[in-house]
């Protein structure tokens, strides 16, 4: 398994034989507005690409968490070929069907893809109002013939769900978004320096990658912020924060 971090939450993720572009957000530096009720008013995203965008066009398979477009850009819609299988959660497809994809599979449970078996997690993005206002969030599992399980727990907090993704299935890599992200009002809604700290204490046995920090102007745990963080806690070994562009190889 091989994992490149792109930007945010977009991943080039080779795993099983398989190419996977995840939540790819392709716009240009500055493209789209800020994300509104939010304390600072810079312009999305607030960092270019680490390369060409041409290098990630390619991907055997999409698969898409959910349609807020810091995960699925109109940058995206229009660049990626439109007969490329697609993968989703229930209730998104239609919407990425009327956008012109021809080959949409809706998780539910778990399907399989070239030998890869996905399955869907819940998620919590945010709690109260807030929480609700943001949908439906979806995290999924990848398990595979002699390659290690993966969970990708999506745009989520620490929650019951993620603890229940855990106790199934043992990953042994799992990625989080840990930007913290928050509007004016209420909580976060992806997680925080504390979230990580209590999923790296809950499931000792699994290696941790962080992303979707320094990319959108609403999420406000940075790298550094979340690497003092670990550091205080003597867990900074648990945790890769890779850079954009960064390969993680495990």
């Amino acid at each position: 398994m091989k994992i490149q971090h792109i930007r945010n939450a977009t991943l080039w993720l080779e795993y099983g034989g398989t190419t996977f572009l995840i939540d790819p957000m392709l716009s240009e530096q500055g493209a789209n507005p800020p994300i509104i009720n939010t304390e600072n008013d810079r312009r999305n995203p607030l960092v270019t690409l680490p390369g060409a965008v041409e290098q990630w066009l390619s991907p055997n398979v999409i698969l898409v968490t959910h349609l807020h477009p810091d995960h699925w850009d109109a940058a995206a819609i229009s660049l990626l070929p439109n007969d490329l299988p697609l993968l989703c959660q229930e209730g998104d497809g239609d919407k990425l069907s009327k956008q012109g994809f021809e080959h949409i599979s809706k998780i539910s449970d778990s399907l399989t893809f070239n030998g890869v078996t996905i399955t869907r997690t819940g998620g919590q993005h945010g709690t109260g109002e807030i929480g609700k206002l943001m949908g439906k969030v979806s995290g999924f599992v990848f398990q595979a013939e002699g390659e290690p399980v993966l969970y990708l727990a999506g745009d989520t907090i620490w929650c019951g769900e993620v603890k229940m993704a855990l106790d199934a299935f043992k990953p042994e890599v799992t990625i989080v978004n840990a930007g913290g992200a928050q509007f004016v009002t209420g909580g976060h809604i992806t997680m925080n320096e504390q979230n990580v700290v209590d999923l790296c204490e809950y499931a000792p046995s699994t290696k941790v990658i962080a992303v979707h920090m320094d990319a959108i102007n609403h999420c406000l745990v940075t790298r550094d912020k979340l690497k003092a963080h670990l550091e205080k806690e003597e867990l900074q070994d648990r945790v890769q924060l890779p850079e954009d562009g960064e390969w993680c190889y495990v």
